[in-house]
């Protein structure tokens, strides 16, 4: 396979080096005269062939009519939709910063055998976009905890610590007391709504704990985490808070099963992995207790993928659903008879949440989009981010922009990256078209600034075409040797759509967030302005109020 040209490779400009250069690693005669017949060669191709490009876009026509539809599009947007919203959906992708975002459009256009570029997400098709600037109090490159407390909370906080505000110093149990903040999840539970959380990680992960948590350290995940002297200070564990903090969480889906049970309990799917047992020291049965909780309610506890499905939503008030024992698995390597999608989950979530009449809070979060770019695996990255893109547009088709703000953003970036000239339609994982004019090795489009893809063989940059860099584990070549590769610093996109969202634009602090659908909403702190909502049930509809303004006047 490393030696072949690859014909069925959806990029005809790659060059497809791989045949020359792996030859040249190889130290054969031919080398060069080989490398310069076939790049030569399919140089000519490429020069007298097609273009790579679809015919209609040599029209102006194309560009001019595509554009003119952009713009009758933008103009619409002149009536901004003024509703209250009855719904909230926040969609957080952990670590997809804008190159990932790019990435991922043009990977779901060539798994449609498209070039991919002009491919649209769903977030794509959002009307209203901001910048997130996503620093923690004290960290210029953030963390995933603080900057869930920013845009769960509305206000920004140290790295490391949850639902707490930057007078919490991580890991002192004793700062914790006095510095609690409340999220918008709360918020949404304290005005009558409905309230879920949805993760491919742990439920006790940095971004959905700070919906519930107020911990002094992320990694705090149950007691047998936890150092004696917090427990003896008497902080709480974050799959205690989960269960405690907030009664009666609606939806709660994802990983973490071993976190709820008591110490070397055996996983009900893996009783034979003694890693993945129960990890609780206080002996308590979490799952259990929260049965318990809700015997007499329609509350379900499933495991798997199978049990999740078979239940009709109609009948399900509550749901806490633990499928892993830790987080889920990429979405590239999911067992799909047992474990559910993340859209599987939010399609679920949605109909069991959608009953409220007061309307629901939805938290949902493609985390394991992170996972991949600090493992060096863009791959699982960029599928982690399709399949979170899917679960948007199923999330749109179940809602309705009239009564439903739905955000998508992200916590923070990474330092991945594409480039290298590469042609249009050039796979996402594949070569750039070109070798490096330094060490004279091809190299490929997607790299990393740092982390574990930084590899030397005999003292020199190692060859990529002696290894398989579609493969789905593959590590891309980094700049610097890292274990791990690290967050980015840059601003992250925000989208908007439905009621107010026209309140993300411009460049925002990323705390902005939740302040702005909670105003959308009537909830939190900001309610004055709730009585003039056209489709409020606070106040008098303006539609309504010049009538009973001339009774009052002819009664009086």
């Amino acid at each position: 396979m490393l030696c072949s040209a690859e014909v069925s490779d959806p990029s005809p400009r790659l060059w497809n080096v791989r045949f020359a250069v792996g030859k040249m690693a190889h130290g054969k005669q031919e080398t060069w005269t080989v490398a310069v017949l076939l790049i030569t060669l399919w140089l000519a191709q490429d020069a007298l062939g097609k273009p790579q490009f679809p015919e209609q876009e040599k029209d102006p026509t194309f560009w001019n009519t595509w554009a003119q539809r952009s713009l009758r599009s933008a103009l619409d947007l002149q009536e901004l939709n003024k509703n209250m919203a009855k719904n909230l959906i926040l969609f957080l992708g952990d670590g997809m910063g804008v190159p990932t975002i790019t990435a991922a459009r043009i990977l779901k256009g060539q798994l449609l055998g498209q070039p991919g570029e002009e491919t649209q997400l769903e977030m794509d098709k959002f009307p209203y976009v901001a910048l997130s600037k996503t620093y923690n109090t004290n960290a210029q490159v953030p963390d995933s905890a603080g900057t869930a407390t920013a845009y769960l909370c509305g206000v920004k906080a140290n790295e490391g610590t949850l639902g707490v505000s930057a007078a919490a110093v991580r890991s002192q149990c004793n700062t914790t007391q006095g510095n609690e903040v409340t999220s918008i999840l709360r918020w949404a539970k304290d005005a009558g709504k409905s309230v879920g959380i949805v993760t491919t990680t742990r439920v006790n992960h940095a971004t959905p704990s700070a919906a519930y948590a107020h911990c002094v350290d992320r990694d705090w995940y149950s007691d047998g985490e936890m150092p004696q002297d917090a427990l003896d200070t008497g902080c709480k564990d974050i799959a205690r808070q989960l269960f405690e903090n907030i009664p009666n969480i609606d939806v709660i889906m994802g990983g973490g099963r071993k976190y709820m049970y008591p110490k070397n309990t055996s996983d009900v799917e893996y009783p034979m992995d003694k890693k993945l047992n129960g990890t609780r020291r206080d002996g308590r049965n979490l799952v259990q207790e929260w049965e318990n909780r809700m015997k007499g309610k329609r509350a379900h506890y499933v495991w798997n993928k199978s049990s999740l499905l078979s239940l009709n939503p109609s009948n399900v008030d509550c749901i806490l659903g633990l499928f892993e024992p830790a987080d889920m698995p990429y979405d590239l390597e999911r067992n799909q008879d047992t474990d559910p999608s993340l859209t599987e989950m939010v399609d679920v979530a949605n109909n069991i949440l959608k009953k409220n009449p007061n309307g629901f809070y939805l938290l949902v979060e493609g985390g394991r989009i992170d996972h991949g770019h600090h493992d060096g695996k863009a791959k699982h990255a960029l599928y982690e981010t399709v399949e979170m893109d899917r679960a948007i547009g199923r999330a749109g088709l179940l809602t309705s922009t009239y009564d439903t703000l739905t955000v998508v953003t992200a916590d923070h970036s990474h330092v991945f990256n594409f480039g290298g000239y590469t042609p249009r339609g050039n796979t996402i994982f594949g070569l750039a078209p070109m070798l490096s004019d330094i060490d004279q090795k091809p190299f490929t489009a997607i790299l990393y600034g740092n982390g574990p893809g930084f590899k030397l063989v005999n003292g020199l940059r190692e060859n990529v075409s002696t290894v398989n860099y579609e493969e789905n584990n593959y590590q891309a070549q980094s700049a610097v040797p890292l274990r791990m590769e690290t967050h980015g610093g840059e601003d992250v996109a925000i989208f908007a759509k439905g009621p107010m969202a026209h309140l993300l634009h411009g460049v925002k602090e990323q705390n902005y967030i939740p302040h702005a659908m909670a105003y959308a909403a009537c909830i939190g702190q900001n309610k004055d302005h709730c009585r003039f909502y056209p489709n409020s049930a606070l106040g008098t509809k303006p539609t309504v109020l010049p009538a009973l303004l001339t009774l009052a006047w002819m009664v009086f």
